[in-house]
Parts: C-alpha cells; sequence; structure tokens
C-alpha cells in the first residue's frame, strides 16, 4: 500500500509518470487540482469555502485544503495506497500532511521527484499547440498536426495557449523552484526522495523512478 507525493515543475512530463506509476500500482491518483474542481462543482461544504478565497483573488488556506486532501483520503480507493499530485507545496502543508497520517499510524512512503532542464521545458512547452475546438495538443516540432494551425481530430485552428510564452513558463519555473526547494529538503532528510529524469523520454524517467522505488523496497 504505496503512499506516494509527486513533485515536477509545470511541463516536466511528470502527468505521464504519475498514470504510469499508478496504473502499475494500482494507486489511487489525488490531483488537488481535480479536487478543488470536483468540490467546487459539487459545491461541497469544502468547496463552497475555498470557491469564496478564489473568488476573491486570494489563496485558499493550507486548513482548507487540508481538510479537502482528509476528506478524499477516507475514500475505499485510498486503501491500496495512492499518488499525491500536486500538494504539498509547501513545508507547511507537508507537516500538516505528518500529522494527519500519523492519526491513523500511516507515512509518506517515496517522494518521486520528476526532474527535467529549464531549457527542454521552455522547448517542450512554447512549441505546443491546442486547438481551439476540441482542445486537442499537439507541438509544432515533436508531434505537429498534419497541416500546420489545423487540427487532425476536428479541423479546428490550433493556437498557442496564452500562458505558454517564453515570459510567462519563465516564470512559472522560478515560482516552482522557489517553493519546491524546501520541500525537497524536507524529504530528503528523510531519504526518500525517488528521482526520475525527464530529460529524454518519459519510458527513461518512468524506469529510473521504478528502480528508486524498488531501492526503498515499496513495489
Amino acid at each position: 500500500h504505496m503512499k506516494l507525493i509527486i513533485l515536477g515543475a509545470p511541463g516536466s512530463g511528470k502527468g505521464t509518470s504519475a498514470t504510469v506509476i499508478r496504473e502499475k500500482y494500482s494507486l489511487a491518483h489525488i490531483s488537488t487540482g481535480d479536487l478543488f474542481r470536483y468540490n467546487i462543482k459539487e459545491q461541497t461544504k469544502l468547496g463552497i469555502e475555498a470557491k469564496s478565497y478564489i473568488d476573491r483573488g486570494a489563496l485558499v488556506p493550507d486548513d482548507v485544503t487540508i481538510r479537502m486532501v482528509a476528506d478524499r483520503l477516507g475514500n475505499d480507493d485510498c486503501k491500496s495506497g495512492y499518488i499525491l499530485d500536486g500538494f504539498p507545496r509547501t513545508t507547511a502543508q507537508a507537516k500538516a500532511l505528518d500529522e494527519l497520517l500519523a492519526k491513523t499510524g500511516d507515512k509518506i512512503d517515496a517522494v518521486i521527484h520528476v526532474i527535467t532542464d529549464d531549457d527542454i521545458i521552455m522547448d517542450r512547452v512554447t512549441t505546443r499547440r491546442v486547438c481551439e475546438k476540441c482542445g486537442a495538443s499537439f507541438n509544432v516540432k515533436y508531434m505537429p498536426s498534419k497541416v500546420e494551425g489545423v487540427c487532425d481530430v476536428c479541423g479546428g485552428k490550433t493556437v498557442m495557449r496564452s500562458d505558454d510564452n517564453p515570459e510567462t513558463v519563465g516564470k512559472r519555473l522560478e515560482t516552482y523552484k522557489e517553493n519546491t526547494r524546501p520541500l525537497i529538503d524536507f524529504y530528503n532528510a528523510r531519504g526518500i526522495i525517488v528521482e526520475g529524469n525527464n530529460n529524454v523520454d518519459s519510458a527513461t524517467c518512468i524506469k529510473s523512478i521504478e528502480d528508486g522505488l524498488a531501492r526503498l523496497n515499496l513495489n
């Protein structure tokens, strides 16, 4: 019953690794983004509370996020293990998660860190194109549509997302690093970080993650 956290910069390809690891070890995938969207859509008590902060442009406080995660971890699908994606984002959240798990005698077994060089992320993200109509994604360099600017799926127009420009991507990476560095140190002190390098391809990255989990006697 592995309890994992996955960390990776936006554009690092963390999502692909999360999917493969989740399927291979039959883990529940807990994405805080999905969790927020679900609670807000279903207008749960926590969702209404979270939305009140989001609507006024404020950050949702840790205690609301923690309660949402705690609620989700109580679901049956988490009994066979889970992978947390997008949480914790800060050392304070990591400590709160520790306390939450300690109540049931649990702890995080490993933290997967997907590492991708900034210039590679920049290259992958700024060459990304998305169909305005159906949302299918392409990449002008690595996975172009058959006709430039035209979606293979529905014939819609493919465009660059407004926040995929180099400047915004650069800022996203900086913010991510500033926030994540203390978190990496926090878990590194316990020796439970497993690294996967996604500079070449996701297969290489996933292989090193699996080897790392094996070293911690987890698979």
